[in-house]
């Protein structure tokens, strides 16, 4: 059969693009999964990859999704349709309905999998790959299993999805814009109305439906649109200098160390950072002095703490209790005698709270009720405010949020009820509860 695949003019940029992996933020029903279907079976179809290595049968190319039915819902029958499979030339030779096995008239496969179970996902040989809706699957499904799988044969991956708050997605799709990696990787951006076969009404009826940022995410595929809910932007207070003075605390959530003495450099924009939360906490609330955060080696994590300890002049240190904390005690103290200072070091802990559940407790109440303000005009404003509004998205960052958190279990909170002795503990009601 003749293949005649019509394209709109932003899947056509993705389909002419020499890029090798291709990172995609597509509104819904703005195409995506035609075209993802239609970049599967012209590979599937080719005999000889951009290299001029030969593909064999065992060069398989796959469509994966969030989960094996949702990935057979979305592109199986497309994939059908657009092969022409029970026409008499069909590109398609054999189907696996079981399965979702197809094999092309060139005796190359495309199969469609789930992230969900990646032990299915490992020893293959791979030449091309969708990642569909990656914003939704874990990381380490293309870093650890789908990448290397890739190798040998030096193949090619399309990203594809609507935007989830800025995840890894969002990361890696900032990372194919940035320009540092040349023709190896090239980001796009396409929303609902790009595609022409969408009523215009459709879309309008939508916004009046929906919230802006659900709008925005869904249909105009931003990645600024909130991907939590449990902090507003409207809920962020920012000035020079506290109202009252108070006490400084400083808490710590430290990230993993890689080999020797610093991170493991591969896929560094996706690792968690170590953070580090200074709070003057007084009678009018938190006021958050600094949120000092990146990738660092052991040694050089104890020094941004003692560092940050001396020119703030922190009562109380907080890290996060566990092996982190315990890797660091020795250069703590080596630190703590080169620049001779002594903070009280004190251990955080959990308390038997899912992180979730501890966060939302020490910050959402203060951030509604205007107890918690940030020193405007800062480099990290940005980064923790963005956080927050991702929270509680289970695969976005939350190292900011994280350690400001922990401020509440290390500091004392001035309460002034008028009471002289009480056998009672106070309702905390800044933070709401």
């Amino acid at each position: 059969m003749d293949l005649n695949f019509d394209l709109h003019e932003k899947q056509r940029e993705v389909f002419t693009s020499t890029a090798r992996y291709k990172v995609c933020a597509a509104g819904r029903r703005g195409g995506k999964s035609y075209l993802s279907a239609v970049m599967l079976i012209i590979e599937a179809l080719k005999s000889h990859n951009r290299y001029g290595t030969p593909l064999g049968p065992m060069a398989e190319v796959w469509y994966v999704a969030p989960t094996y039915q949702q990935g057979r819902d979305i592109i199986w029958n497309i994939l059908k349709a657009l092969g022409g499979w029970g026409t008499p030339n069909s590109v398609i030779q054999t189907i696996h309905e079981n399965t979702s096995t197809m094999t092309m008239i060139n005796g190359r496969i495309i199969k469609v999998k789930g992230s969900d179970r990646p032990d299915t996902l490992r020893g293959n040989s791979l030449s091309y790959v969708v990642m569909d809706e990656y914003a939704f699957m874990k990381p380490e499904v293309w870093d650890m299993i789908i990448q290397p799988s890739l190798a040998d044969l030096r193949g090619d991956a399309l990203f594809i999805g609507t935007p989830s708050g800025k995840n890894h997605f969002y990361d890696l799709w900032i990372e194919a814009g940035s320009g540092r990696h040349g023709l190896f990787m090239e980001a796009f951006h396409f929303c609902s109305l790009d595609n022409p076969i969408i009523s215009k009404e459709e879309i309008e009826m939508a916004r009046t439906k929906m919230s802006e940022d659900a709008f925005r995410q869904e249909f105009e595929a931003s990645f600024e649109a909130a991907g939590g809910g449990a902090f507003k932007s409207h809920e962020f207070l920012y000035a020079d200098k506290p109202v009252s003075p108070g006490t400084t605390y400083i808490a710590v959530d430290p990230a993993g160390f890689g080999k020797g003495d610093g991170m493991v450099k591969s896929n560094l924009k996706r690792l968690d950072e170590c953070s580090i939360a200074v709070a003057e906490v007084g009678a009018d609330g938190w006021f958050v002095h600094d949120m000092v955060h990146g990738r660092w080696g052991v040694r050089e994590t104890s020094l941004q703490i003692i560092r940050t300890a001396q020119k703030y002049k922190a009562a109380v240190v907080g890290i996060e209790g566990g092996s982190l904390k315990n890797a660091m005690g020795p250069y703590l103290e080596d630190q703590m005698r080169r620049l001779n200072v002594y903070p009280r070091i004190e251990t955080l802990t959990h308390g038997g709270q899912k992180k979730t559940e501890r966060i939302l407790w020490a910050l959402q109440g203060r951030f509604q009720n205007g107890k918690i303000t940030m020193k405007q005009d800062q480099e990290w404003n940005k980064w923790l405010t963005d956080q927050l509004l991702d929270f509680p998205n289970p695969l976005a960052h939350d190292d900011g949020p994280d350690s400001l958190a922990y401020i509440d279990q290390i500091a004392t909170t001035i309460y002034d009820h008028g009471w002289i002795e009480s056998t009672y503990e106070p309702l905390d009601e800044w933070s709401g509860y």
